[in-house]
């Protein structure tokens, strides 16, 4: 993650706070990218958890650094465009310089306006999204800052919106909402289950799709 003349075999991080620092001085979100490759699977997501604080008033939970590595992984493998509903801390986190580049976060946080990938959006109104994304993505993923049936269809709207043919799905949500969630957009419960440090119910995810990389207990959750 090095330009202006500064060779990346020179640049030494001993923290994840000395890499976050030196990318917010050098551009916060362009260059992030390239130091991606520096640094272990969970530092870019516990630096987005450390530097981020949560603001209650938008109900913003973020997944633990170690589950925000475990949706990266699974959207890396298997995305070449995808759009991430109010999830910023798996966007922010991406290491694929290339998905990243072709991907975008939607959220109503404008904190993350400066970010070229960055679609200000409120779920409140679903197809207010611009056409030129519309049937665009293979990957969706999903954390409504809501669990009511309400709130979920007006996501499951914008994510058919979005998706492509044959797109993917990876959402988290209460165990309760599982059959709702399937009527809607044909999602099963997985074994794997994020860590949200400050909710307090347990989450669940879900796909579309054969997640094996979901397949197994988190070690973060006791189940």
């Amino acid at each position: 993650m090095t330009r202006g003349g500064v060779p990346a075999a020179k640049i030494c991080f001993s923290t994840v706070g000395q890499i976050f620092g030196f990318l917010v001085v050098r551009s916060k979100y362009s260059r992030l990218w390239r130091a991606a490759a520096m640094v272990d699977g969970e530092a870019l997501g516990r630096a987005f958890v450390q530097r981020t604080p949560e603001k209650w008033e938008l109900n913003q939970y973020w997944y633990s650094a170690a589950t925000i590595a475990a949706i990266v992984k699974e959207v890396e493998e298997r995305a070449t465009k995808a759009a991430f509903l109010s999830t910023p801390s798996v966007y922010f986190s991406l290491k694929d310089l290339q998905l990243r580049k072709c991907s975008f976060v939607f959220d109503v946080d404008a904190q993350w306006s400066r970010s070229p990938n960055y679609v200000k959006w409120d779920f409140n109104k679903p197809k207010e999204i611009p056409e030129a994304f519309h049937h665009s993505f293979d990957f969706v993923v999903i954390d409504p800052p809501f669990i009511t049936s309400e709130v979920w269809t007006k996501y499951a709207e914008a994510a058919r919106l979005l998706l492509a043919e044959n797109g993917k799905i990876l959402l988290s949500t209460i165990m309760e909402n599982s059959q709702l969630l399937e009527r809607m957009l044909d999602v099963k419960p997985q074994v794997f289950q994020p860590c949200i440090p400050h909710l307090v119910y347990q989450y669940v995810f879900f796909t579309n799709y054969d997640a094996t990389n979901l397949g197994v207990p988190n070690p973060e959750v006791e189940q």
